[in-house]
């Protein structure tokens, strides 16, 4: 069984910054892709950026409107993934979620199947 724990979240002012992580325990999910996705007041959950494990290259990315802002990165030895928000307005008010690949060793080019979840942290940036 996968447990998935985020922390960091909080209150910040508007050009702040906050890291947050996601720390997994159960099976390990070092050879699994990981994500971060969001969900705003009245807004459908998004996907945030993504991370891939070492074996396929173990690259990130993030969307646009967090490019240049937003960093993913991950440390297996402590099982924690990693989003650090730089430069942060308050239109990325939302609870954070990270998740996990359900297939393990999945090729980049590939979407993940995130089918592990976990129960999100809230982040609030005021103006």
């Amino acid at each position: 069984q996968v447990q998935l724990v985020e922390s960091g979240g909080g209150l910040v002012q508007t050009g702040g910054s906050l890291r947050l992580s996601c720390t997994a325990s159960g099976r390990n999910l070092g050879t699994h892709a990981m994500g971060w996705f969001r969900k705003a007041p009245g807004k459908e959950r998004e996907f945030v950026g993504r991370i891939d494990y070492s074996g396929s290259g173990g690259r990130s990315h993030v969307i646009d409107s967090v490019k240049g802002r937003f960093i993913i990165s991950r440390d297996n030895a402590k099982k924690t993934m990693y989003l650090q928000m730089n430069s942060l307005i308050p239109e990325d008010t939302a609870v954070y979620y990270c998740a996990a690949d359900s297939q393990a060793m999945r090729p980049s080019d590939e979407d993940p199947d995130f089918g592990f979840w976990g129960r999100g942290t809230q982040v609030t940036v005021s103006s």
